[in-house]
């Protein structure tokens, strides 16, 4: 919803009805990720895209109709002969659709969603796409510390407000399952969270050339991207015009700091870029520590060897020291410093999503891996 937010919430301040079609589950090589959303206007107008082109076409008329009936619907579109796969997709991929009228009757609370969003506050949408008539398209929304919004019944709305609290934590979009009270063993009820967090931080240490082509390729992987080196000379905006900040302090203290007012969290990225003991040892140390997404350091064998025997000294355990990928990025025989961050980029993306750095051409069978968080499988 985020890319469609200006145009449907002019429509929605203007009192007209909306038909929005969310991705809301995919399999196999699906060309547009869950949460992708579509947006038919009280004019005709399309808005967005749920499947690259594949399937705009039909949802375009569902959507319609839905925003005149009023009536959502939950509807599977791929390659089969079952007739529940109306229309086939050319990438062989399979998606679920929950298309529903959106107005101020329908989603009071989309102003205030709004408002978060814009403000950088976690918000999470959670629908129920699924389940009896009297609760499919019942819609909670949740704040980290209020909540908004019914999905039918109050136990089910604590049971899914605590789930979802957890979500938007990790900015997490997915489904989650209950039983027809709120049983979180149960099967009846389907839901679709819409998680809408800060962008993911990415740390770099080290103002060296380096450090901005990071920078560069991380602000365009939509990272909100801190450049952080003890030395002011080096660390100034115009050195690094693609960071969305630049912070002159040592790097241990600053990551402290950050960690200490919950800055950190479970998707932020730490490149450790400085070269020198004297920095890197001691910022490695806390970013260890901590359970977030990556922690690399960049540096040669023998700076790699150098390195590791320091933190062993300083104390670093065994089981903190295999989650630092040293030397930082994949082998792409990368030489520029914009090739090393695309080496570097591709490594973080690996780890995020469990791929291993081969060429697709000499691999078989499924391009896209399953995420597997918690109690939920995300498939993209």
């Amino acid at each position: 919803m985020r890319d469609v937010l200006d145009e449907l919430l002019a429509w929605w301040r203007a009192g007209e009805p909306v038909g929005m079609a969310t991705v809301v589950a995919t399999w196999r090589s699906s060309p547009r990720p869950s949460g992708a959303t579509m947006l038919v206007g009280p004019d005709g107008t399309a808005v967005g895209s749920v499947s690259g082109g594949c399937v705009e076409g039909a949802v375009y008329e569902l959507a319609g109709e839905v925003a005149r009936t009023g009536e959502p619907v939950l509807q599977r579109y791929g390659i089969s002969d079952d007739d529940a796969f109306t229309v086939g997709l050319t990438c062989g991929g399979i998606i679920d659709l929950f298309v529903e009228k959106v107005d101020r009757d329908s989603f009071p609370e989309l102003g205030d969603v709004a408002a978060s969003i814009a403000a950088a506050e976690p918000v999470a949408v959670v629908t129920c796409v699924d389940g009896p008539a009297d609760r499919r398209g019942r819609r909670l929304v949740v704040w980290p510390d209020r909540r908004a919004g019914t999905l039918g019944l109050e136990r089910l709305d604590d049971a899914a407000t605590d789930d979802v609290r957890g979500m938007l934590a990790g900015g997490r979009t997915g489904p989650l399952r209950y039983g027809h009270d709120g049983e979180r063993r149960g099967d009846d009820l389907l839901l679709f969270v819409s998680a809408y967090a800060p962008r993911p931080r990415l740390i770099v240490f080290g103002a060296i050339d380096f450090a901005a082509a990071v920078a560069k390729v991380g602000a365009f992987l939509g990272y909100h991207v801190t450049v952080c080196d003890a030395r002011a000379v080096f660390a100034t905006g115009k050195r690094f015009p693609d960071a969305d900040e630049v912070v002159v302090d040592w790097p241990h203290r600053y990551l402290t700091g950050q960690i200490a007012d919950n800055k950190v969290d479970g998707r932020t990225a730490i490149c450790v870029l400085t070269h020198d003991p004297k920095f890197d040892v001691p910022v490695l140390e806390v970013a260890l520590a901590q359970p977030v997404a990556f922690v690399g350091a960049m540096g040669s064998r023998r700076t790699h060897d150098d390195r590791m025997a320091r933190l062993r000294e300083a104390g670093v355990p065994e089981e903190q020291l295999i989650k630092l990928a040293s030397p930082i990025g994949l082998d792409l025989g990368a030489r520029t410093p914009e090739e090393t961050a695309i080496s570097i980029a591709a490594e973080m993306i690996s780890t995020r999503w469990g791929g291993k750095g081969a060429r697709l051409s000499d691999l078989d069978g499924r391009i896209h891996h399953d995420l597997d968080v918690g109690d939920l499988t995300l498939n993209s």
